[in-house]
C-alpha cells in the first residue's frame, strides 16, 4: 500500500498521482488534504510518513508546492528516508543508493507528466544493497 498526502498546493497533483497509482493496480491510503483550501502540510505529511515508518504502508508519496516542506516533515520521522525528486534520474538513484521509502514532489516545480514519470521510476527501481546498505544503516542509526 502507498501512503499519499499533500497540502492545498499539492492537491491537484496528488489527485493525478493517486489516480495513476490506482490505474496501476496499487492500493492507496489517502491522508489528505481533500481540497485546495489553505492548510498546514505537517498535518498531512506527518501521519502519512508515520504510516510508512510503522509498516502500515510500504512507501509514501508527499506533495506540496515545492516538495521541500513535506520532505522536511517526513525526514523528522524515525524510519523514514524521504527524497525530494524532480527528475527520473534522482528518483532512480535515491531508490538504488538510499533505499528511500518516501518520495516528495513539488507540484509548483514539475508538471503532471514529469511527476508521473518520476513516480513510475521511483516505484519500479530496486535498492542495490551492498555498500549502500552500510551507508543507509549509518543514516538510520543517527539520533538527535
Amino acid at each position: 500500500m502507498i501512503a499519499i498526502a499533500c497540502d492545498h498546493g499539492g492537491y491537484a497533483l496528488k489527485e493525478a498521482v493517486k489516480e495513476h497509482l490506482l490505474e496501476l493496480g496499487l492500493e492507496v491510503r489517502d491522508f489528505g488534504t481533500h481540497s485546495t483550501e489553505s492548510c498546514d502540510y505537517p498535518d498531512y505529511a506527518a501521519p502519512a510518513a508515520r504510516a510508512v515508518a510503522q509498516g502500515q504502508c510500504e512507501k509514501g508519496i508527499l506533495i506540496c508546492t515545492t516538495g521541500i516542506g513535506v520532505s522536511m516533515v517526513a525526514n523528522k520521522i524515525h524510519g523514514v528516508r524521504c527524497a525530494l525528486c524532480g527528475d527520473p534520474l534522482s528518483a532512480s538513484l535515491t531508490r538504488r543508493h538510499n533505499d528511500s521509502n518516501v518520495l516528495a514532489l513539488g507540484a509548483g516545480i514539475i508538471g503532471k507528466n514529469l511527476a508521473l514519470e518520476v513516480v513510475d521510476v521511483w516505484l519500479n527501481t530496486a535498492f542495490e544493497g551492498g555498500r549502500h546498505q552500510r551507508r543507509v544503516d549509518k543514516v538510520m542509526a543517527l539520533e538527535d
